[in-house]
């Protein structure tokens, strides 16, 4: 009998990958890209094409027959999770559409909605953010504070920073205190009153805070065998972005979620990491390799973004390092000229010869959203803000109040979600402070009934019939009773709008510029089909600014960007000026009392100057004004001083009648 020979699988399937792999992806992301089973770390330094290796590896796993349904990927922001499923939908087909991805937040949003019973909660549970949490948390202290201690006790923001810090950092609220809060100890008993008070009311109340979700998703997997199970055979391959700003309780949930196979990828910088004030654990990308058996490391160093000489100054920012991974970003065909070492004579000066520059750019040809200024602090731009206003030169400023933390912004939120949950005692303590005639005592009265179920948007007028001489308390009673179709977001946006615009007009001076908010906000609800998608992502996800969540072309004029470096980070420029960094300013003179705090301050510097792309200009003070002793003279941060004289062009700032400085 003949025999026929059949070819190996394998040489058939790298053929039909629709993707040219090999030859689109360089050698260090095609590896990664390439990487099966079992768990990986992929290092990827700024500007390497993290997104995009992610983007092509969930595509290769798909073309090799992996389910799409049991990929979960994981990011850190809405808008990323977005910009890789458009990516992969359009790098490969609609198969892309049928993957998870999403937030850490919103996936334990997810599976919470899912196995609600398991956990001890209702159904339709209700998501606050953090400054409802505030006002939570405030509602309760007010119970412990004798007049004695009213003034010296932490406020309510503080509180909820507290709180949120000890559960992300799964350390005691001692612990906390001590580290950040040191003039607080003495009321750490009452503090933690507080705490396990607020813990009850939420589970009463059928509602969750932003850490909640993590908590109860990390209980879930550790203590009920039959979920976690369950949920790690739906999800066996997992993605995770930006793995150096997890906290612990995410480092934790990720290992519970490798199952019996760990195809866990983490995707990540450790150079980048500078979110540890939001809990983030510096060490967890270290750990990772160590919490599997046989873990692949790769490592992507080539730089799609900035010149050689930016790239060789941002490596001896980060070689100076106490603790890291070796990695060296290099370019192969861009070359340009080395960044600007600037001295100026003070806040003034400095802020003068921005705008001047700014201004001969834009005659060079060099458009506003090409140019970034950032700086370590959001009070480090005052100054610099009012030279471009005198200049009329138009900007948006990132690392302010958020938009969504503006009073009418969030009032607005809180009439909407009395729509979707009528008894959210955090909406309706909110709502009903607005109202004239309503104070304290009647607000506590009201909510009291309604947790107690004694009180509803029906029966109000017998259950309480003193509340009927309140026009304002019945017109928002019947507001609340109307019965909005929870699909049309739109219409019921628009009414709450309207019915909160005669309040505003009382209130504000300053009416026309919070209308011009709330006409943005209505524009951010019209690209939402229903009401509780909406508002779970305001409280997971919230824009930044009231221009975040826009299309670029609803932006009437280009603009330049001034930013905090903390809001910078995943972004780029053609040119980025950084600001302030003077000793004592950048590093701040409170992150340099102990050696982690600095080591993260020193990375916030080299995420600062990986920005930039074509021209990089350092721009420091050495007169700082201070109030009592006048004008002192500084040195330049210790981050500059550390790099070597050749990587740096170095000027000094002059006036036109003395001796020349630099050259424009």
């Amino acid at each position: 009998m003949k025999k026929l020979r059949l070819k190996k699988k394998t040489s058939l399937v790298e053929n039909a990958y629709s993707v040219d792999y090999k030859n689109i992806l360089n050698e260090e992301q095609h590896r990664a890209v390439m990487h099966s089973k079992g768990a990986a770390l992929v290092l990827a330094g700024a500007g390497s094409g993290k997104t995009r290796t992610l983007v092509y590896r969930v595509s290769r796993l798909i073309e090799d027959g992996i389910d799409p349904r049991s990929i979960l990927l994981l990011t850190f922001t809405r808008k990323a999770s977005t910009e890789m499923l458009s990516r992969i939908t359009s790098l490969l087909d609609t198969r892309a559409g049928k993957i998870t991805t999403g937030t850490f937040h919103s996936f334990a949003l997810k599976i919470l909605k899912q196995y609600y019973k398991q956990i001890g909660f209702a159904q339709e549970f209700s998501v606050i953010d953090q400054q409802d949490a505030a006002d939570t948390i405030d509602l309760i202290r007010g119970r412990y504070l004798p007049p004695s201690i009213k003034k010296r006790f932490p406020k309510k923001n503080t509180l909820q920073k507290i709180l949120s810090l000890s559960i992300n950092k799964q350390e005691s609220t001692s612990a906390i205190l001590e580290e950040n809060y040191p003039k607080y100890v003495e009321f750490e008993d009452k503090i933690n009153t507080i705490f396990l008070d607020y813990h009850k009311y939420k589970k009463t109340a059928n509602i969750m805070d932003y850490d909640d979700l993590l908590i109860y998703l990390l209980e879930l997997l550790k203590e009920n065998y039959e979920a976690r199970s369950q949920i790690t055979n739906v999800y066996r391959h997992i993605m995770v972005d930006e793995y150096q700003d997890t906290n612990r309780i995410q480092h934790e949930i990720i290992l519970l979620l490798g199952g019996k196979e760990n195809n866990i990828m983490a995707v990540g910088d450790d150079a980048q990491s500078i979110y540890s004030f939001r809990g983030a654990d510096h060490q967890n990308i270290f750990f990772f390799p160590e919490s599997f058996e046989n873990c692949e490391v790769f490592k992507i160093e080539q730089n799609y973004r900035s010149t050689e000489q930016i790239l060789d100054l941002s490596n001896e920012v980060i070689n100076a390092a106490a603790f890291k991974y070796e990695k060296k970003l290099f370019s192969r065909d861009r070359i340009g000229e080395k960044p600007y070492l600037v001295a100026a004579n003070g806040e003034r000066q400095q802020s003068e010869f921005i705008v001047q520059q700014i201004l001969e750019l834009r005659e060079q040809g060099i458009e506003l959203e090409e140019i970034a200024v950032l700086f370590r602090s959001s009070y480090h731009a005052f100054d610099l803000e009012i030279e471009l206003n005198k200049s009329n030169i138009p900007y948006v400023k990132f690392g302010g109040m958020k938009f969504i933390e503006t009073a009418h912004i969030k009032d607005l939120i809180s009439y909407m979600r009395l729509l979707f949950n009528p008894k959210d005692v955090v909406a309706w303590q909110r709502v009903l402070m607005l109202i004239e005639g309503v104070g304290p005592a009647t607000t506590r009265k009201i909510i009291e009934n309604i947790s107690d179920n004694k009180l509803n948007i029906n029966n109000y007028k017998d259950v309480l019939p003193t509340l009927n001489k309140n026009k304002g308390i019945t017109n928002l009673f019947k507001l609340v009773s109307e019965n909005f179709d929870p699909n049309d977001i739109t219409y019921a946006a628009s009414e709450m709008a309207f019915y909160y615009k005669d309040y505003m007009d009382e209130k504000y001076d300053n009416v026309n510029k919070r209308w011009r908010d709330i006409e943005t906000f209505l524009q951010i609800t019209d690209q939402y089909y229903d009401l509780p998608t909406f508002l779970n992502d305001m409280a997971l996800d919230p824009p930044i600014n009231s221009l975040d969540e826009l299309e670029p072309e609803s932006k009437e004029e280009e603009y330049l960007t001034i930013s905090t470096i903390h809001s910078a980070k995943g972004l780029e420029w053609k040119i980025v000026f950084l600001i302030w960094t003077t000793e004592g300013k950048f590093p701040s003179a409170k992150s340099t009392h102990t050696i982690d705090s600095v080591e993260e301050e020193r990375r916030l510097f080299y995420v600062a100057v990986t920005r930039a792309k074509d021209y990089l200009y350092i721009v420091y003070p050495f007169g700082i004004f201070d109030r009592e002793s006048g004008m002192v003279l500084s040195e330049p941060s210790r981050f500059i001083r550390e790099i070597g004289d050749e990587f740096l062009e170095k000027f000094i700032l002059t006036n036109d009648d003395e001796d020349e400085g630099i050259d424009n």
